[in-house]
């Protein structure tokens, strides 16, 4: 079978798996063409077996949706400030006036992080920004696994307690 075959046979297939399994259908139809974006490139490498073709497919969308959920819950900062700080966004804004509020909400992110423990800020740094795995960061500080994930609770929770007044989800 071409790869188009394989498209118009499992991508309704794989849609309806991904969207059964929770991610949303919009989300199911980007992992889906993602998924085939993948395929297309080894087509060179792929057997004529239907069945395998078919386990690569489903294997590829689990790992792609697997890395999307990790990237997403990773430290997201809103860009607003708190209604009493700030007023509401006004859609006739300046770039000026989002650029003030923006740099603002930099300043207060970096106070938040200056008054973190160092040895907290610098494991959770190197997990939420560096991107680093939990045995990366042990082996780099030189201390157990535990106790990086234990810095890294702590240090979520001690910003979760500095910024409490502003929109930021962790």
């Amino acid at each position: 079978m071409t790869i188009e075959e394989h498209y118009k046979t499992l991508a309704p297939k794989l849609t309806n798996w991904l969207v059964a399994t929770g991610s949303p259908y919009v989300e199911a139809c980007d992992l889906v063409q993602n998924t085939f974006l993948k395929i297309w490139k080894m087509k060179d490498d792929l057997r004529d077996d239907d069945a395998a073709v078919s386990g690569l497919v489903f294997t590829i969308a689990r790992n792609l949706r697997k890395n999307l959920a990790r990237d997403n819950s990773r430290l997201t900062f809103v860009e607003e400030i708190r209604e009493e700080d700030a007023g509401s966004v006004d859609p006739g804004e300046l770039p000026s006036e989002t650029a003030a509020r923006s740099a603002d909400l930099r300043r207060r992110l970096s106070e938040a992080f200056a008054k973190l423990p160092p040895i907290l800020r610098e494991a959770y740094t190197l997990f939420q920004i560096g991107e680093m795995s939990i045995r990366e960061i042990a082996n780099q500080t030189g201390v157990s696994e535990n106790l990086v994930k234990v810095r890294i609770f702590r240090a979520k929770e001690k910003l979760r307690e500095i910024l409490s007044g502003m929109r930021v989800t962790f």
